[in-house]
């Protein structure tokens, strides 16, 4: 592509060509890895978290770029490298991506989800629900990406600028329509999602989670808040207005602002009719269904999801429909059964989220069913929830066993120390600590009775331990069938 077409709405600083280097010249990659530059390659130079890109301007020269985009020009600029600076390369790298790959963003229509809880849900039945009326639908979320039916492996919540954009143009390629995404904060402050165009954006809720990066709750809601703050006036923006940083979000919003709530006035406005640990009755504007989505918390994931197909312009009677089928994304609330015992498996690794299962739990569960949670918290993560999910855990169930999460690069017992904080005496007569992850979900197991819930919580859907920096296969719903010698 030609250098000028990837600059297109780029403000630059500096544009510095040299006659080894025409300023017209093309582009034939992207890259901010310099490990990953090749001949004709143009080099974006971020300064990241952990280390600045400019410092391998001259490695990425080396290995064949052409182009240099960087926030500092260096001292040394061969005459055979043309050099752009520009303000701020996170912002300008992900609008070069979109221009690189032809804009795929505008070529259909992207929705994003923002919030601690409910993400992966939200975009999982969107997906589901698009490709239930027969459409074709794109999905870029924690556990896969997909292209129609076909998996993607997903690395990040919201991948990098580039490979965000190319994905998505494999989705125009592949004639999809539509692409529903999380957006997490990180993204936002990241700049990952700068120069995409989205449809829509779908606001869930906030509550504790991520203070290791962003410090302070003001600083994590206004991260989730420049979603909306980048909308265009032909999107929409639906919100969570029970969550009381719904209207913040939409504030000096551009978007067609609406709203859902299962409390609230709102929009689109749902109440629960029935739940047991099969489903539950809902009835959304008048319109009267059931869902097998367990749960309070899901019945918002159904609200936002049935409200955004509406806002898409699709068929209310066929929209009830699918919603109607709709099923889990895996390790959310997913049920494994043997031995006459239930295991819940879940991704809950906030206070808030492990609030909500269980409470769900304790909601539909019968007065002679005992409730086991296992639940650890993971480790380079934000400490001042490890005691708040212990004492949550402990005050709803009546037995607890805390255990490793993924600790990363810290002491595993040492997390464990910090979530026993959280418990008073008490609390304590009934919780039992046992560090290996897998003798935990064992013990549980041998603890549990004919009848009985065990809640395996925190990893949901993931295959992996991660300890001491290095990832160890591990599959709490693999875990689980063994101790209790199911199929499911």
């Amino acid at each position: 592509m030609n250098i000028h077409d990837i600059l297109h709405s780029i403000e630059y600083k500096a544009f510095r060509s040299h006659n080894e280097c025409p300023a017209e010249g093309e582009v034939e990659s992207l890259s901010f890895d310099s490990r990953e530059a090749k001949a004709g390659c143009m080099f974006v130079a971020q300064k990241g978290v952990h280390s600045d890109g400019h410092l391998f301007i001259p490695k990425a020269i080396e290995n064949g770029a052409t182009v240099v985009m960087c926030q500092d020009l260096p001292d040394s600029q061969p005459d055979s490298v043309l050099f752009i600076q520009v303000q701020d390369t996170d912002e300008a790298l992900g609008v070069a991506a979109s221009n690189f790959f032809g804009n795929p963003s505008r070529r259909l229509k992207l929705v994003g989800i923002t919030g601690t809880n409910g993400k992966t849900t939200t975009v999982t039945l969107l997906h589901q629900m698009v490709r239930g009326l027969g459409l074709h639908a794109g999905l870029l979320s924690t556990i896969v990406n997909r292209i129609d039916d076909d998996e993607v492996p997903a690395t990040h919540t919201t991948p990098d600028a580039i490979e965000l954009n190319r994905l998505l143009s494999a989705m125009v390629e592949r004639g999809c329509e539509y692409c529903f995404m999380e957006v997490s904060s990180h993204a936002i402050v990241q700049k990952r999602v700068a120069g995409l165009h989205f449809a829509g954006a779908i606001f869930s809720n906030i509550t504790h989670d991520h203070l290791d990066y962003h410090k302070t709750m003001a600083n994590y809601i206004a991260a989730k808040k420049g979603l909306f703050d980048s909308l265009t006036p032909d999107a929409f923006a639906l919100v969570n207005v029970d969550d009381k940083n719904g209207r913040v979000m939409v504030q000096n919003c551009v978007a067609q602002v609406k709203t859902y709530s299962l409390q609230t006035v709102a929009d689109y406005r749902s109440k629960v009719m029935e739940s047991t640990m099969q489903g539950q009755q809902i009835v959304l504007n008048g319109n009267d269904f059931w869902t097998p989505l367990v749960g309070r918390f899901n019945a918002y994931n159904i609200t936002a999801i049935v409200a955004t197909a509406l806002l898409l312009g699709f068929d209310k009677s066929e929209v009830i429909r699918v919603a109607s089928g709709l099923h889990a994304a895996p390790g959310r609330f997913q049920y494994i059964h043997g031995r006459g015992i239930t295991a819940i498996v879940d991704y809950a690794h906030t206070p808030d989220a492990l609030k909500n299962v269980i409470d769900t739990i304790n909601q539909v569960r019968r007065p002679e069913q005992c409730l086991i949670v296992v639940v650890g918290c993971g480790g380079d993560r934000d400490p001042l929830k490890r005691p708040i999910m212990a004492r949550i855990a402990a005050e709803g169930a009546d037995r607890l066993v805390l255990t490793s999460d993924n600790p990363r690069t810290e002491d595993p017992d040492a997390i464990l120390d910090a979530m026993e904080r959280g418990l008073d005496p008490e609390l304590k007569t009934k919780t039992i600590r046992i560090t290996d992850r897998h003798q935990a979900i064992r013990a549980a197991a041998m603890m549990a009775h004919d009848g009985d819930i065990i809640l395996v919580a925190g990893k949901g859907h993931e295959t992996y331990q991660e300890v001491n920096g290095i990832r160890h296969h591990f599959d709490d719903r693999e875990e689980v069938c063994r101790e209790l010698k199911s199929d499911n």
